[in-house]
């Protein structure tokens, strides 16, 4: 299964979380646009760069010419972060992890976290923002848990209905219409959480730290 970790332009992670998840099986290293100044800092090699280049450094570019792919995507309908995806969807790639694609700018950030949702159907995607991990949820799904962590809930409409069991507070015919309703921070009772969702999608948060000590990257 092909497996890929882009670096997008935002905060930038540490140099050892870039490293874990590359050798955790997502060992294709894309960098959109900016995101390839951080790989140049860290000394790591993209496999590929990919954007409109109005964020990269032009010495940056210069130094991985002949080392990584270069794709230079002009058009301004899609991010930076969207043709990366867009990219690894017609290359193969079925499995992404989105890192260093939150920072200073809210737009930028929110952008990066609905494009997680605008392609989870062609490709699964995982967005990890320092202590957090993001998924895409939809029909049924088991999650190994630590007991007491937090896992927050996040639904759009009034049409996607969500059950649960191994949550501390229990969701039962449960709808979380975007800005009228959230579950943040409910916690896992036990070991495993199973989530029911039906009519949609949902977005679920968790600890990363409790993702990998249960086999995230085993099950991925």
């Amino acid at each position: 299964m092909k497996k890929c970790l882009i670096l997008a332009n935002g905060e930038a992670p540490l140099k050892t979380e870039i490293e874990f998840i590359l050798n955790s099986g997502y060992n294709t290293l894309i960098c959109a646009d900016g995101g390839a100044n951080t790989a140049f800092e860290f000394g790591l090699i993209p496999d590929f760069i990919i954007g409109d280049f109005d964020s990269v450094k032009r010495e940056v570019l210069d130094f991985f010419n002949g080392k990584s792919g270069i794709i230079k995507v002009e058009t301004q309908d899609d991010t930076d972060v969207e043709k990366c995806l867009k990219f690894a969807i017609n290359n193969g790639f079925e499995k992404v992890i989105i890192i260093g694609a939150t920072g200073d700018r809210l737009d930028h950030s929110f952008s990066n976290l609905a494009v997680c949702l605008r392609f989870s159907d062609q490709i699964q995607v995982n967005h990890i923002y320092k202590k957090s991990i993001l998924f895409v949820i939809k029909d049924e799904v088991k999650i190994k848990t630590t007991p007491g962590e937090p896992v927050s809930i996040y639904g759009f409409d009034k049409e996607t209905i969500i059950n649960s069991t191994g949550l501390k507070y229990k969701l039962k015919n449960t709808a979380f219409p975007f800005g009228i309703r959230e579950s943040s921070s409910n916690e896992a009772a036990g070991s495993e959480v199973k989530l029911n969702i039906s009519g949609g999608k949902i977005i679920l948060i968790r600890n990363y730290k409790e993702a990998v000590e249960n086999g995230f990257f085993q099950s991925a």
